[in-house]
């Protein structure tokens, strides 16, 4: 299940009380959701702040910071999105049996 997936983020977004001071540093938890399909941009899913389960009970906004694109898979996983500097793959094209008689 070996994917690589791109991710870019708004750091004006990032509400500063989300931050975790940690052992080893400063942290924010996030939440990232792969779709099946790409948007109309070939982003495959959005980076939002995680939510406490009393912030999702309560129904609060959630802090949007980007989108991901999934760039490499092993197959086993989701789908790569298309990239603008190449062009699409067309579906494969059945063969035709040549045994048939007309």
């Amino acid at each position: 299940m070996a994917s690589i997936i791109k991710a870019s983020i708004n750091l004006n977004n990032i509400d500063k009380s989300k931050i975790i001071d940690g052992k080893k540093g400063k942290y924010l938890p996030i939440t990232i959701t792969l779709n099946d399909e790409p948007d109309q941009f070939g982003n495959q899913g959005p980076i939002v702040v995680a939510q406490t389960k009393e912030e999702r009970e309560a129904k609060t906004a959630k802090t949007y910071l980007g989108n991901v694109q999934v760039v490499w898979t092993n197959g086993d996983n989701v789908a790569a999105a298309p990239r603008q500097d190449q062009p699409q793959q067309a579906a494969p094209v059945a063969q035709l049996d040549d045994d048939l008689p007309f």
